[in-house]
């Protein structure tokens, strides 16, 4: 009796704690072949750098010779929010006239910080109307029947004059 309700509580604890083992996803840039810190400075171009790593993951917005790989992990476990466990972010940059790479930079989960976003709206003016003022509101506004002067050659239905 004591082997059952051993064997029973130990299946119980396991499917317990099997449950709230984590989801991961990856997703972003993926090195298979080469890894981005690999890019040797002063040597590749932006050709070998494409043919090394592929397209990259984002291009600077004011600099089109700062090329970006990026990937994430996320965990997840049962219904929570997801967190990131790991970020990796390599800058490379490269020369603007003769395309060689000038630096690689690598940043990671801690070199981020955090953004206090500001959650207040700017009112419009006006009133919000309800649904009910919505579908009611043109009722008795126009006329189911066409207008005499819309028969006129060059007059486009619906045009008012």
């Amino acid at each position: 009796m004591f082997r059952r309700a051993a064997f029973a509580a130990l299946t119980a604890g396991l499917l317990a704690t099997s449950a709230c083992a984590p989801i991961t996803s990856y997703s972003g840039f993926q090195a298979i072949e080469s890894d981005p810190k690999d890019v040797a400075v002063g040597t590749d171009t932006k050709s070998t750098v494409r043919g090394k790593l592929g397209s990259p993951s984002a291009t600077s917005t004011f600099d089109p010779n700062v090329w970006f790989y990026m990937n994430q992990i996320k965990a997840r476990i049962a219904f929570r929010k997801p967190t990131v466990t790991a970020r990796n972010v390599t800058a490379i940059t490269f020369n603007k006239d003769s395309e060689t790479v000038e630096s690689v930079s690598s940043y990671t989960l801690k070199d981020g910080k955090v953004i206090a976003f500001n959650g207040r709206e700017t009112p419009t003016r006006g009133r919000e109307m309800t649904v009910l003022e919505q579908l009611l509101g043109t009722v008795g506004r126009g006329s189911m029947l066409p207008r005499d002067d819309e028969t006129v050659p060059g007059n486009r239905p619906g045009d008012r004059r």
